[in-house]
């Protein structure tokens, strides 16, 4: 369901968007709330709700928004005076009327964990976003028991996410009003794409994906890719996508197939398709007139001593060469890869001691004699991205370079090397690259994955690669909307996995059809009254979409339940058989240990099922039944956020694949590899191979952060 705030732009609704994040984050609440903001002036004089023209329902006022919240999810309002008192007084900008308001909080606080006593209510979530709304900046020392209940809720990471989420649409929104005041039109519920690209003209904007061909693409690579494709045909301009091929001992044509056939099921298609390696001509000889004019020398440093030298910001021994010396040792020992031209790189000389280290006199060109996978053994030196990006960049045309801002401090750097080499400039814009809790996107850890045996490939559904995901069951579309809901946004947050498998469930769940699984361990067989023969009835795949078809469902005299259903039975208990109609036990069977052995029950097809608390999922016990092995899966790493200086080999997750063996309804059987299904009770799942026993993996439904 979406609800949508009618707030004015200057407003800061934390609470409604707080309680709403705590219904999606819930387990326990069965919901799927996505919160976003409008103007007010859509809404005009509306003191509730009013349809709009697009057929949207504003709630007006965050208090109409948690209440209806609280109400339609049954969250416990608590304290509900607390709520009230707080939307009232606690936005006051005033400290000497605050804090009379916030002596009164202190004072209810004392002795107390939450606002209403010993568990977290709506009165908690409000009062806490209240608080954290109001731009004055808060002395704790006056309020003890504010500030250690502040900082206790503030833990929680789905209250900073959250705010996070809010921060975006109120900077939308904002920015709507001044397009609109400019005479503009803007979508607001969408992520903010009207970035201001320097000097961008339409028809002759030029953007570039420059992939590495040292691995599969992941979802960061998608990010860059797809906001570079919006920007180059937003602007009716080019999209050059260009493998970065300056490293051979990394790189394989296998990476490089493998990266073009994902960016074509993502839907990105460039323009060109060209290679650095294109360009190492060129790159030699702009090489050789860095050294002719000073700017370059070569450097036999040992590695670890050049980093310290680096570090401390200290010359190197070898940089007042003369220029004959560096050219001889380029063009007569690098070149030709010889034992004394491996010792060496090429250094650009820009500033060993500047603050910003990435102008230390970043390295250019080293040795590497393993044969290039396009060019062979003809080069035994090769340029670095340093040197490489900007080079190819402005000899391709490029005019908008849109890069991560984790190379924030190299801009100067690749600014250094077009001005010092007379080539045409380039303009850069960055945005934030994707992080997700305990995921890693480094290609080389990756690697390391793979080597070990941790995952069977690059495709694994525990990788954050393209492939990974689409295996674990994430949709192009769902993928696409994620990336675009992005936006090009500069903030660095870690988000949680469960922001795009929601997103992914909205695509999935109107579509894909309904089947039945049970586990296979110790499941019970109930002896119904039921037709002495099977029989098969059509049922629909969808019961709120007819569109998906029907399917065959058998109904027989014996059916199975799965052990935790059985064991929660009770004598003469009415339930509901689900697809067919309610049931009364009269018997519940039992061995030694406890364990539920077998079950006798009768229909009662006239029952009302409105009145049973079970719903089961049951199979016919008839030679129809098939086994499939469902599989689960936890993240590779147990950190959330991995610090310098970690070694994630210390924070591997013991066990992150999770099989049960399970029996299905016959329908499974005529599934391909690739589809999406639901199984009753259980969950999203993806077909993964077919076969004798099929195996299917389950697919996060946005509701469990703690999976992926």
């Amino acid at each position: 369901m979406k609800v949508t705030l009618a707030a004015k732009a200057q407003q800061v609704a934390y609470p409604a968007f707080l309680l709403a994040n705590y219904v999606n984050s819930t387990k326990d609440i069965d919901g799927n709330v996505e919160v976003d903001i409008v103007d007010d002036k859509e809404v005009g004089e509306a003191k509730e709700s009013v349809q709009l023209e697009d057929g949207t329902t504003v709630i007006a006022g965050q208090k109409n928004v948690i209440t209806y919240l609280a109400e339609k999810f049954q969250i416990p309002k608590g304290a509900w005076q607390w709520s009230e008192f707080a939307l009232e007084k606690l936005y006051n900008k005033n400290f000497g009327v605050l804090k009379d308001d916030l002596e009164k909080l202190n004072a209810h606080l004392n002795l107390r964990s939450y606002i209403d006593n010993y568990a977290l209510t709506v009165s908690d979530i409000v009062v806490w976003g209240a608080i954290r709304a109001n731009p004055l900046k808060m002395n704790y020392d006056m309020f003890i028991n504010v500030g250690r209940w502040f900082d206790y809720l503030g833990s929680d990471h789905r209250f900073q996410a959250a705010i996070d989420h809010y921060v975006k649409l109120l900077k939308d929104l904002r920015a709507a009003e001044k397009v609109a005041k400019a005479g503009g039109k803007k979508e607001t519920h969408k992520a903010n794409f009207d970035i201001d690209l320097p000097g961008a003209e339409v028809g002759k904007v030029v953007t570039r994906f420059p992939p590495e061909p040292s691995g599969y693409l992941h979802i960061g690579h998608a990010k860059a890719a797809v906001l570079n494709e919006y920007f180059a045909h937003q602007y009716k301009g080019k999209l050059i996508i260009r493998f970065d091929d300056t490293n051979p001992s990394k790189e394989r044509m296998e990476f490089q197939d493998s990266i073009i056939e994902d960016l074509a099921l993502l839907g990105v298609k460039g323009d060109v398709v060209s290679y650095s390696s294109d360009y190492f001509d060129k790159m030699y000889d702009l090489a050789l007139k860095m050294i002719k004019e000073g700017h370059a020398y070569c450097d036999d440093t040992p590695v670890d001593k050049m980093r310290e030298e680096r570090m401390d910001g200290i010359a190197s021994a070898r940089r007042d060469r003369s220029v004959e010396e560096n050219l001889k040792i380029f063009t007569e020992e690098m070149k030709q890869g010889t034992e004394e031209g491996q010792k060496h790189c090429l250094r650009a000389k820009l500033d060993y001691a500047n603050p910003n280290k990435a102008l230390r006199d970043p390295v250019i060109y080293r040795c590497n004699l393993t044969p290039h996978h396009r060019t062979g053994t003809t080069w035994k030196m090769y340029p670095t991205y340093d040197f490489c990006a900007p080079v190819v960049d402005s000899l391709e045309g490029v005019t908008h370079a849109l890069r991560t801002n984790e190379y924030r401090d190299r801009n100067p750097q690749y600014e250094w090397m077009i001005k010092t080499l007379g080539l045409r400039p380039v303009t850069i814009w960055d945005f934030a690259r994707v992080n997700f809790v305990r995921t890693l996107l480094s290609k080389r850890k990756l690697q390391w994955f793979v080597d070990k045996q941790f995952v069977s490939n690059w495709d694994d559904p525990r990788f954050p690669t393209v492939r990974g995901v689409r295996r674990r069951g994430m949709t192009v579309e769902g993928l696409r909307n994620f990336i675009i809901a992005q936006g090009p946004s500069r903030n660095v947050i870690n988000l949680e996995w469960s922001s795009i498998w929601a997103l992914n469930k909205k695509i999935i769940d109107p579509i894909c059809p309904r089947f039945t699984a049970i586990d296979a361990k110790d499941a019970v067989v109930v002896n119904l009254d039921g037709p002495a023969e099977a029989k098969t009835e059509q049922r629909p795949k969808h019961k709120k979409n007819p569109d998906v078809g029907t399917k065959p469902v058998i109904f027989a005299n014996k059916i199975l339940l799965s052990q935790e259903d059985a064991a929660s039975l009770g004598d003469n208990e009415e339930v509901t058989l689900m697809d067919w109609g309610n049931a009364i036990v009269t018997a519940i069977h039992k061995d030694a240990s406890g364990k539920v052995t077998s079950v006798d029950a009768k229909l009662n097809l006239d029952g009302d099922f409105r009145k049973t608390s079970k719903k089961l999922t049951w199979i016919a016990d008839t030679p129809d039944k098939i086994k499939v092995q469902l599989v689960d899966f936890d993240h590779l790493i147990t950190k959330d956020k991995l610090e310098e200086g970690d070694n994630f080999e210390d924070f591997i997750t013991p066990q992150s694949e999770f099989k049960t063996d399970a029996i299905a309804d016959l329908n499974v059987r005529d599934l391909k590899e690739g589809d999406i299904i639901q199984f009753e009770r259980k969950g999203y799942y993806r077909l993964d191979k077919q076969g004798d026993v099929p195996v299917l993996f389950s697919i996060p439904d946005g509701k469990n952060a703690g999976k992926k």
